[in-house]
C-alpha cells in the first residue's frame, strides 16, 4: 500500500483507538443505582442490573434491523420510569444518563502509547474518527482526555447520523465533512462488519484489527493492533 494513495485516516474508537468493556453488568454501576434510590426506586441493584441490560439490548435489538440508532436517553426514560414508579424530570434523566456513562466508563482504557501514535498519523494524515455511539459527548469528551482532539478533523458518530455502521450513510458523512473521494481513504476498526465490510461496500480500503485470526480476510488487511498501521502505510 503505497502512502502517496491515501491521505485520510478513518478510525473506529472503542476497540481501536482505546480499550473497553461492552459489559452493562460487569462494571460497577454503583453511581447510577444511586441515582435512582435517591428518586425513590426500591429495586435491588442485581434487578437495576438485570432490567437495565435488557431494555438497552432491546433498544439494539431493534436498532440491528435498520442499522438505525437510538440515544442514551431512550433506554434511560424506561429503566427510570420502571424503578421511580413516573416519568422522570429532564434534570432526573440527565444526571441518570451522566451516571450510567460514568459508570459504564470504569473499563474504558487509553492504551500506553496511543497518543504518541495518533499524533505520527496526523503529521502525515488527516484523521476522523467514526464509531457507533449512544451519547455525543462520550468519543470528544475521551479525546480530550486524551489530548489528542485537535488531531482530529471529524468525529462522526451514530448517534448524531441516526444511522450505525454499517449502515451506507454514515460512511458517507464521513467522506463529505472530510472532502474527500472514497478512494483516498483508509478505515480501520475492529468489527468486520462495521469496520472492514461496511467501508469497502462504499468504496474505502480497509483494515481490520483482528488478533485472533477469527474474521475472513486477506492476512495482508489484519491488524493485531493500531500500533500496527504505520507498517502498512
Amino acid at each position: 500500500m503505497a502512502a502517496t494513495e491515501i491521505t485520510h485516516l478513518l478510525l473506529d474508537f472503542f476497540g481501536t483507538i482505546v480499550e473497553y468493556s461492552p459489559s452493562r453488568t460487569e462494571q460497577d454501576y454503583s453511581t447510577s443505582y444511586g441515582v435512582l434510590r435517591r428518586l425513590g426506586a426500591t429495586l435491588s441493584y442485581d434487578s437495576f442490573l438485570t432490567f437495565g441490560d435488557a431494555t438497552f439490548s432491546e433498544h439494539d435489538t431493534r436498532c440491528a434491523a435498520d442499522l438505525s440508532e437510538f440515544s442514551m436517553q431512550e433506554p434511560s426514560l424506561v429503566i427510570m420510569e420502571q424503578a421511580i414508579g413516573r416519568a422522570p424530570t429532564p434534570d432526573e434523566t440527565t444526571a441518570f444518563v451522566e451516571a450510567y456513562l460514568s459508570d459504564w466508563n470504569s473499563a474504558v482504557l487509553y492504551p500506553a502509547g496511543m497518543s504518541n501514535l495518533l499524533e505520527e498519523l496526523a503529521e502525515h494524515f488527516r484523521l476522523a474518527v467514526v464509531s457507533n455511539t449512544h451519547s455525543q459527548r462520550l468519543v470528544p469528551d475521551h479525546l480530550q482526555a486524551m489530548g489528542v482532539a485537535d488531531l482530529f478533523d471529524a468525529v462522526v458518530l451514530s448517534v448524531d447520523i441516526g444511522h450505525r455502521k454499517p449502515h451506507p450513510a454514515i460512511y458517507r458523512a464521513a467522506l463529505d465533512r472530510l472532502g474527500v473521494d472514497a478512494s483516498r481513504a483508509l478505515f480501520v476498526g475492529d468489527t468486520y462488519a462495521a469496520d472492514y465490510e461496511g467501508p469497502r461496500q462504499q468504496g474505502i480500503r480497509a483494515l481490520l484489527i483482528d488478533p485472533r485470526n477469527s474474521a475472513p480476510i486477506p492476512p495482508t488487511s489484519r491488524l493485531v493492533s493500531l500500533f500496527d498501521l504505520p507498517g502498512y502505510l
